[in-house]
Formats: structure tokens, sequence, C-alpha cells
């Protein structure tokens, strides 16, 4: 009998983060893929909108959300730790973190859907709908992948961004693969949080999409190498980089989050304080403020300003207030290096938390 369930998709990106994680944390628990049934009579009537992935609880109790779910299975499974020991490591981890959910998503939906689309429509009709004809797969995946296919534009992928996209997602990769020459995991020898964050894009998307994983294999095989250990749960032993270090085959990755992503996040930071003005006292929280400017390898466009990009965030901030004075001036150090001095006086006016699955101002 297995404790737990995950409700997700092969080709979820989210999916793929809580998967490999559930993998590594060597619980019990059966995946099934999420149809109509499933997402009218379970989903819906308890979180109220069609998201993935859910895991059920041995109790029943349905938890929704990468960061939630992965807690839960922490606090009852807390060996081996998911979150490093020093400060300055959780703290960097909690950064990386936010650049995986709330960044690396533009290139991975930029070539699932320029690169993979009709494959992706079957995809989606053959998770669902496993015993229809191939045609009617097709059909149903379309239906179904258009919500997917409008995020695009709301994304800043068009025409004028794309080189700059793709050639930021390529440094990226010629980043990380540097890194893996070094170290097999993000902060040392086996996965912790960072790491799983990275698979969710890296993985459902830019590994297992063919065309986009074709890339990935060709220019990259090192990170394709990390995705397949990493998805199958492996790295269960070995040490983090000792004495609370950062490595410095992560700084590169690091300064492209911070210059990429921090100016988006400071206009998602201006935008929230106008709409809090307004905002009733634990009010829920708009998915989207708004848009903002933003410039990758020297092509701009404009991105949709995500309240939960400043969710995700506040952890790192978190971990920041925590640390004591000399854990503070090593990461002050760190920030430095990695042009992310700003972040020292980032605060956002009002915290944020999440109430019957949706973000809500903290009460």
């Amino acid at each position: 009998m297995t404790d737990y369930t995950l409700y997700g998709s092969q080709a979820s990106l989210f999916t793929g983060k809580a998967r490999g994680f559930l993998r590594w944390k060597g619980v019990a628990f059966t995946e099934k893929a999420v149809n109509d049934q499933i997402m009218k009579e379970l989903i819906l009537p308890t979180v109220g909108w069609p998201v993935i992935p859910i895991l059920q609880m041995p109790d029943g109790e349905l938890v929704q959300d990468t960061a939630d779910i992965m807690a839960n299975i922490e606090a009852a499974h807390p060996a081996p730790s998911l979150y490093p020991d020093g400060p300055v490591q959780r703290f960097a981890s909690e950064l990386l973190h936010t650049y995986a959910d709330q960044w690396l998503v533009v290139p991975a939906m930029h070539y699932r859907w320029n690169y993979n689309e009709e494959w992706i429509y079957s995809e989606f009709g053959r998770s669902g709908a496993p015993d229809a004809t191939p045609e009617e797969q097709y059909q149903l995946g379309k239906q179904r992948g258009q919500m997917f296919r409008g995020f695009v534009p709301m994304l800043g992928i068009n025409d004028k961004t794309i080189p700059g996209i793709e050639a930021s997602y390529e440094a990226f990769l010629a980043e990380f693969s540097e890194h893996l020459d070094v170290h097999p995991y993000l902060f040392g020898a086996r996965p912790s949080l960072a790491d799983f964050a990275f698979l969710g894009p890296l993985y459902a998307h830019l590994y297992r999409d063919p065309a986009s994983g074709e890339i990935m294999k060709r220019l990259a095989p090192n990170v394709a190498d990390w995705t397949e250990r990493t998805i199958a749960g492996e790295g269960e032993t070995g040490a983090l980089a000792g004495d609370d270090t950062v490595p410095e085959t992560l700084l590169p990755i690091l300064r492209r989050a911070i210059a990429e992503h921090l100016p988006v996040l400071q206009t998602s930071l201006e935008q929230f304080a106008t709409w809090l003005a307004n905002a009733e006292p634990g009010a829920e929280v708009p998915r989207a403020f708004g848009q903002a400017a933003f410039t990758q390898s020297g092509r701009s466009g404009e991105i949709i300003t995500a309240s939960f990009s400043l969710f995700r965030l506040q952890a790192a901030l978190d971990e920041y207030a925590r640390m004591d004075a000399e854990a503070r001036a090593r990461a002050d150090s760190l920030l430095d290096a990695i042009g992310g001095a700003a972040l020292k006086t980032f605060t956002l006016p009002q915290r944020l938390e999440r109430r019957n699955y949706k973000l809500h101002l903290a009460v």
C-alpha cells in the first residue's frame, strides 16, 4: 500500500519537479495521470481551479504547490534533508528556486510551443485519453493545449525577443555544464532544493520534449545527464559544499538570474505596492499586477509581473532576515559578487501567504 498519490502529467513542468523529489526521498507513492474525471471529481471541488500537480496525503488531504509538497514530505521524512544546513546556502538555494520556477519558465515555454507544438498536442491527448485513437488524442490535446499556448505572449515570447531568449538559454546551458564538470549537483555531491527547482523546466519541457531535448543533449550533455539522474531520484548520499560556501561555479548562473529577473521583480514590487493601497486586509492577490520590461542577451520586451514571483522570493528574503551578523556579511559578499546588492533592502510592503490554495495578503 502506498502512502501518497501524485496527480499530475508527464508533460507538466511542476509534476516533474515533484516526481524527482519524491523518488529521491524514497517515499512510497503512486502517480496518476490527471484526466477529466479526476479534475472534475477531486481537484476542482477541493482546490477550486484546474492545476497540477496535487499530492494526496495519507489522511486524504490535498497539497498543491511544489514548495508545499516538498515541505510536507520533508516534515514527515526529514532524511536526507532537502534544505542545506548553512544559512548562506539556504539563501542562495531559495534565490535559485525563484529563478527556476519563475524565470526559466520563459525558455521552457518558448521551446515547447515554438519547437514542439504538434508533438505536445498529441502528448496531452495521450495523457488525458490513453484509450482514444491518435487522431482523437491530437484533437483533445489541441483543445486543452490552447490555454497553455495562450501564455506564450504574456511571457514576452515573440519574434523580437526569441533570439535573446535562445542566446540566454544556451549561455545558461554552458554555465551549468561548467558547474557540473566540478560538482554532480548544484551545491555538492547530492541534490537539494535548487536541483529539484531546476528539474521542473529542464526535464518536462527542455529535455523530454523531442526538439528541445535534442538541443540540450547536443549542446550540454552534462545537463542532460544531470536531468536523467535527478528525475530518477539518484544522489541520495554525499555531502553539500562545506563551510556553508556557494560554489564559485554557481556564480555565473546567479549573475544571470539577477541580471535578467531582478529588474522584473523590482517592477513587480512597485506594482504590488500600488495595488495594495486599495486592497482589503487579507485579500486574495491577483495572479499578475501588470507588465514589466525585461532584457535577455540584448533583446528587450515586456512580461507579466506575476505575484507568485514575489511570494517565491519572499522565502529567500526570509532566509536573509534570519541570518546572524557573520552569515549576513557572507551573504552580502555573495550579493555584491552577483550584482544583487538591491536585494539587501528589497522589502515586500505586506507579507504574502497561501490560503485555500490561493495567494492572499497575510493576516
